[in-house]
């Protein structure tokens, strides 16, 4: 792995970002727009402060799956993929390159999304505001590694999107969102327990009702780091040059 072809590789993607303004409102805007949303919907009943943390991680963990997912199938039938991998460059390369570009739009989608909850939207949060913006981000490069993993097993753009059932539903339905976690049954909580969108939200609702940094909070993120590199590992594994 080479530091300078992996920044190479992230400078490209962030120059075709720069110069897709749809995509840019998707993984920047769409968040703030959802999250104005349920802020409105729930004005008045407090339900807010209970669920909008914990979407706050959600809502770019499904965004950045599906555009990451899209945007390295893309790379890969337009051939621009093959031709890459033609040089001196290696595939764990290409994969922490694109890392690195989609993370720092996460890092610039988390902030907004987080600016906005907690200024406008009127967010209550317990704890630290910057850990809010972590685990957003942790989130939001936890749903870019599963996107860029699942990409390698689609063959259209199409097939891309038809994983987000297979990889993003379970994790929202057991997450512990709609129902806590330990009130599900046993099976069910142990599927969860193998979810790392579950440490993502336990996260998120030790911020709300924990002043400063909760202990737990630091091996949820953990867990979710780990989850991010796995991914990424598994990714550079199964990369294939093009679509049969």
């Amino acid at each position: 792995m080479s530091p300078a072809v992996t920044l190479a590789t992230g400078n490209r993607v962030l120059a075709q970002l720069r110069h897709d303004h749809r995509t840019l409102a998707m993984l920047i805007v769409v968040p703030c727009v959802l999250l104005g949303l349920l802020a409105w919907i729930f004005d008045g009943t407090g339900t807010f402060d209970s669920i909008g943390a914990p979407l706050l991680g959600i809502f770019p963990f499904v965004i950045m799956f599906l555009v990451t997912s899209v945007a390295t199938l893309r790379e890969r039938t337009s051939g621009t993929l093959e031709r890459l991998l033609t040089m001196p460059i290696a595939k764990l390369d290409l994969l922490v390159g694109y890392g690195l570009a989609f993370g720092l739009v996460a890092v610039v989608q988390a902030t907004a999304a987080a600016t906005l909850s907690v200024t406008l939207l009127g967010l209550d949060v317990a704890g630290p505001f910057w850990l809010l913006v972590v685990v957003a981000v942790m989130d939001a490069l936890l749903g870019m590694a599963l996107g860029l993993f699942v990409s390698a097993f689609a063959a259209t753009e199409f097939q891309a999107v038809q994983f987000m059932p297979a990889f993003v539903l379970p994790q929202f339905l057991l997450c512990g969102l709609l129902v806590p976690r330990d009130e599900m049954p046993d099976v069910l909580h142990a599927v969860s327990s193998l979810l790392p969108l579950s440490y993502a939200v336990d996260a998120m609702r030790d911020l709300t009702t924990t002043e400063g940094v909760a202990p737990d909070a630091w091996g949820d993120l953990l867990v979710v780091g780990g989850a991010i590199v796995l991914a990424l590992g598994l990714g550079a594994a199964t990369l294939r040059r093009r679509t049969p």
